[in-house]
C-alpha cells in the first residue's frame, strides 16, 4: 500500500478496536462485524463501477461514504456501517487498497472477538498448524488453489474438512482466505496466524525440531529469541525427524539453522 492507503489503513485499525470495545457484547459485535464486512467485499468484487466510485478522490468524502451507507441500510450492524462509512470516507491509493483494507478490518474484527472470549491464542495455534497442514497435503493444497473452481466450491471443501475441529473463528477466517486468494492457500492461511500473533504483540518465530518441545523449552526459547530481537515471541513448531536434532527458527527473513544435520553437512564437506 501507498502513503495514503497505509494512513488510512492505520486509523481505522484503531476505529475499529475502539468501537469493539466500547460495545456492549463485544463478543457478539467482533464476530457479527467481520462477518458483515466480507459481506461487503463481496458486494465491492461484484461491481467493479461500485468499486471505483467508491473509492473516487474526486468524489466528496460524503459522496463516497453516501453510496455504500445507502445501500447497506439495515442490513449490517450500526458498527459495521459506520466503519464502512468511515473507510469510504479515506482517501485511498487505489480501489484495489480499499478492498484490502476492508478485508484486513474484516479479519481483524474476527480475530477481536476470538480475544474477547479469551481464545485468541487458540486461534493462532490452529491457524498455523492448518496452513503447515496444506503445506504437507499437496493434493488438498491444489484442490484449493484451483483456479477453475468457484470460491464456494473451494470453500465448501475446506469447510468439510474442518467441521468440528477448529473454533468458529479460524474456520470463518480460513474460508474467507481460501475464497479469495492472495498466495497459496497454505501461505496465505499462516500469514493469518501472523496477524493474530500481531494483535497480541508478539513476533512469530517458525521453529522445527526433530522432537517435540515440552512447554518449558518453548517458554525458554521464546525468552531467549526475545532477548536477541527485542520483543516478545510467539512459538509455532513444526516436527521434521530428517534434521536428525538442534533447531532450524525462522523468524521473518532470517533464518537460524542450529540443525543437526546441516551441522553433519558443514562437517562432510569440510573432510572433503
Amino acid at each position: 500500500m501507498h502513503a495514503a492507503s497505509r494512513e488510512a489503513l492505520d486509523a481505522l485499525r484503531s476505529d475499529l478496536d475502539a468501537r469493539i470495545r466500547g460495545a456492549d457484547n463485544p463478543v457478539a459485535a467482533a464476530a457479527g462485524a467481520g462477518a458483515e464486512l466480507f459481506d461487503v467485499v463481496e458486494l465491492l468484487d461484484s461491481d467493479r463501477a461500485l468499486r471505483v466510485a467508491v473509492a473516487d478522490s474526486s468524489a466528496t468524502p460524503e459522496r463516497r461514504s453516501g453510496i455504500l451507507r445507502e445501500l447497506l441500510a439495515g442490513k449490517v450492524s450500526d458498527l459495521t456501517a459506520g466503519i464502512v462509512g468511515e473507510a469510504t470516507a479515506r482517501q485511498w491509493s487505489s480501489a484495489r487498497d480499499l478492498r484490502s483494507g476492508l478485508v484486513e478490518l474484516g479479519r481483524r474484527a474476527l480475530l477481536r472477538a476470538a480475544e474477547a472470549e479469551g481464545r485468541l491464542d487458540a486461534v493462532e495455534d490452529e491457524l498455523f498448524r492448518l496452513g503447515h497442514l496444506l503445506a504437507n497435503e499437496p493434493q488438498l493444497e491444489q484442490l484449493l488453489a484451483d483456479k477453475t473452481a468457484t470460491p464456494e466450491a473451494k470453500r465448501g471443501l475446506l469447510a468439510s474438512v474442518l467441521y468440528g475441529k477448529v473454533t468458529p473463528v479460524t474456520e470463518a477466517l480460513a474460508l474467507q482466505a481460501v475464497g479469495r486468494p492472495e498466495r497459496r492457500p497454505a501461505d496465505d492461511i499462516d500469514s493469518l496466524s501472523g496477524l493474530a500473533a500481531s494483535l497480541r504483540n508478539r513476533t512469530v518465530a517458525r521453529v522445527t525440531s526433530a522432537t517435540t518441545l515440552s512447554e518449558e523449552q518453548e517458554r525458554t526459547l521464546a525468552d531467549k529469541l526475545g532477548g536477541i530481537y527485542g520483543a516478545d515471541m510467539s512459538i509455532h513448531t513444526d516436527i521434521d525427524e530428517s534434521i536428525l536434532g538442534g533447531l532450524v527458527i525462522r523468524v521473518g527473513d532470517e533464518v537460524i539453522d542450529g540443525s543437526l544435520s546441516t551441522k553433519l553437512e558443514k562437517l562432510r564437506v569440510g573432510l572433503g
